[in-house]
């Protein structure tokens, strides 16, 4: 049964890439043409794979990982390389739209002409968003991409020696006839107890429908056959000949193998009792996610911002559960032609400010300077009229006594000596 279901994903797959040609998997840089280490291939061969043999990945955000799954000669797959991403932006929760910075979360398709081997970051491959359940439910973005040089704005970013390897991988499957594989991006490991500790999340109804392509997976080992109808995902899924799948359409009376419908009822008894056991806990606690398109309109907005040079918070706005939004205080610009303009228009704005404060700063203190010299010339002319009402003061002047005339001083001087003289003779001679 799963090797029917195999066949049948591939088919699928080759029919959706009747448009590829040879020189889309063939033209790659140096970068990309790097084999395989040693170890993986002796890892490969010890699993039952061949070099060239199909290819999948998983990435899980939570946990930082990206998953390479390679299928064995019996058609299943096994893991075969886990990589720690180096870099993905925003938070737990699916993409809304362009500039929300979210990396994407759903189920998504890479062909040979989304591999990049001269991309700007070393290497990448677009993962394919939107895919038909992105656009049957109006969310946008463009360019998200798995690549190299450790920086992200909603992709996921590996070192570069890492995404030579993933990038190998792709390569190789590609040679040996692969015409598309599947990329699974989930915001954790979707066991119970992750399931539990965000069961109040608002994201949570949107994670329990990737959970059944998840589970699908787990049982059967193939990548589950992915089909949108009803703006939501459905898994390993047939239509009635000569029916589709509308992505915003009415679901069609869709068939599964029966074995398939056992083995996953069977899995979901033991997942329901292991998920009611868990919601007594929730350590660790969870991690931040997205509320919804308000919050990431609010992002985006922030990007636009910042991309047209504006200066904004350095990190990206937040909404809080009561509806408030959270800003770094720190503000800054993105160093680009628009921000550099920003800046210089900026410069010259504060340039002008400056200049227009100056004049009327003179403006101001010539003002103050000639009512000052008003105030003091009104003081002065206050100061000689009031003098001038004052009355005139007549002082008498003392006249000293009259003095004698020299002629008389000196004859009473001479008088006072003759005496003296005529005192001393008589006192010699007793007379």
């Amino acid at each position: 049964m799963f090797a029917k279901l195999a066949r049948t994903g591939a088919l699928i797959a080759a029919i959706g890439v009747a448009g590829c040609n040879d020189s889309s998997m063939k033209d790659f840089a140096p970068e990309a043409n790097k084999p395989l280490p040693d170890k993986i291939l002796a890892d490969m061969k010890a699993k039952g794979m061949v070099r060239t043999s199909s290819v999948m990945a998983r990435i899980f955000k939570e946990e930082g990982k990206l998953e390479i799954w390679k299928a064995k000669t019996n058609g299943r797959y096994d893991l075969v390389a886990s990589y720690d991403i180096c870099k993905w932006s925003g938070k737990l929760g699916p993409k809304f739209t362009e500039g929300d910075r979210q990396a994407p979360e759903g189920f998504y398709t890479v062909r040979p002409q989304q591999m990049n081997p001269r991309s700007n970051y070393h290497l990448s491959f677009n993962i394919g968003y939107p895919n038909a359940y992105d656009r049957a439910n109006g969310r946008t973005g463009s360019n998200l991409m798995v690549h190299g040089a450790c920086s992200s704005s909603g992709c996921y970013s590996m070192t570069d020696a890492q995404i030579e390897q993933i990038y190998a991988f792709g390569r190789d499957a590609f040679q040996g006839g692969q015409t598309e594989f599947q990329i699974e991006a989930f915001p954790f490991r979707m066991t119970p107890a992750n399931m539990a500790r965000y069961r109040n999340d608002p994201n949570y109804d949107f994670w329990k429908m990737l959970k059944v392509g998840y589970d699908n997976f787990e049982i059967t080992k193939v990548p589950p056959k992915v089909d949108v109808c009803e703006k939501r995902y459905v898994f390993n899924q047939v239509a009635p000949e000569g029916t589709t799948f509308d992505p915003t359409g009415p679901c069609p009376a869709s068939t599964q193998p029966d074995s398939l419908k056992s083995a996953y009822n069977a899995y979901q008894s033991t997942y329901e009792a292991a998920f009611s056991g868990a919601v007594k806990s929730s350590v660790p606690a969870p991690k931040p996610t997205i509320a919804g398109i308000k919050e990431a309109s609010i992002v985006s907005d922030w990007s636009k911002r910042r991309a047209r040079g504006e200066r904004v918070p350095i990190d990206p706005p937040s909404l809080n559960s009561d509806g408030t939004v959270t800003e770094t205080a720190r503000m800054g610009r993105i160093d680009s032609p628009a921000g550099r303009k920003m800046a210089a228009l900026d410069a010259e704005k504060a340039a002008k400010k400056k200049a227009e404060e100056q004049r009327l700063a003179a403006i101001e203190a010539a003002k103050a300077a000639k009512e000052a010299a008003k105030a003091q010339a009104l003081a002065e002319k206050e100061a000689e009229k009031a003098a001038a009402q004052q009355p005139v003061a007549t002082a008498t002047i003392a006249q000293p006594a009259e003095a004698a005339p020299a002629e008389t001083q000196a004859a009473d001087a001479g008088d006072g000596t003759v005496t003296k003289l005529k005192k001393k003779l008589l006192g010699m001679f007793g007379g």
